[in-house]
């Protein structure tokens, strides 16, 4: 018996195919196409936490300023905004440094869009949010503090003092403070000036 080639054996097995089938199949397999793979969108600087699109208020207080937070509180979410609490929660004596530093980096960090602490004289808090980077904190305590403190010094993290004001006054400042927009213009170049001694300390 004569000997079929490769070349041979292959027409012969093509040929057979095509009278089955009634066509010729594939020599290979096709290889598969591969969908173009989207490359992952560049990390977003954290966004404010707002649940349902709420701006989030961060507050903190101590044992002196727990009551009033706990007012506070029911204030801002009445009036539309999300509430981080960040503590205490009891009037067991702490230190408000820890409070005022919770709030602070939250603000700093872009995770809460204001921040409010609260201790007995408002005065410690104010010089522990100040050290963190990118918060300007500062202690209100009538209407004119309240809303200069925003129009001309756009400050994001508002302290109270427990002991030197009444609940009514405390509401008024606070929704004082988060409306009043900042005024921009001569007083901009102010706080870019704040901000350029900050980055001395903080680089």
């Amino acid at each position: 018996m004569a000997e079929i080639d490769e070349a041979e054996l292959h027409s012969i097995v093509q040929r057979v195919l095509r009278q089955t089938l009634g066509s010729a199949p594939p020599t290979a397999s096709p290889t598969p196409v591969l969908a173009a793979v989207p490359a992952p969108a560049p990390a977003a600087r954290p966004e404010p936490a707002k649940p349902a699109g709420k701006l989030a208020v961060a507050i903190g207080a101590d044992h002196g300023g727990f009551e009033l937070k706990e007012v506070l509180k029911k204030d801002l979410e009445e009036m539309g905004y999300a509430v981080i609490d960040c503590g205490t929660n009891s009037k067991e004596a702490v230190d408000y440094p820890d409070f005022a530093l919770a709030v602070a980096q939250l603000v700093s960090a872009g995770k809460a869009w204001r921040g409010i602490m609260i201790d007995g004289a408002g005065i410690g808090s104010c010089m522990a949010a100040n050290k963190v980077p990118g918060v300007r904190a500062s202690m209100v305590y009538d209407h004119a503090t309240a809303a200069n403190s925003r129009e001309h010094n756009d400050a994001n993290v508002l302290t109270l003092g427990a002991g030197l004001l009444g609940t009514n006054l405390a509401k008024m400042l606070v929704k004082t403070w988060l409306t009043t927009e900042f005024g921009g213009g001569r007083h901009a170049k102010r706080v870019d000036k704040i901000t350029a001694i900050e980055k001395q300390y903080f680089k």
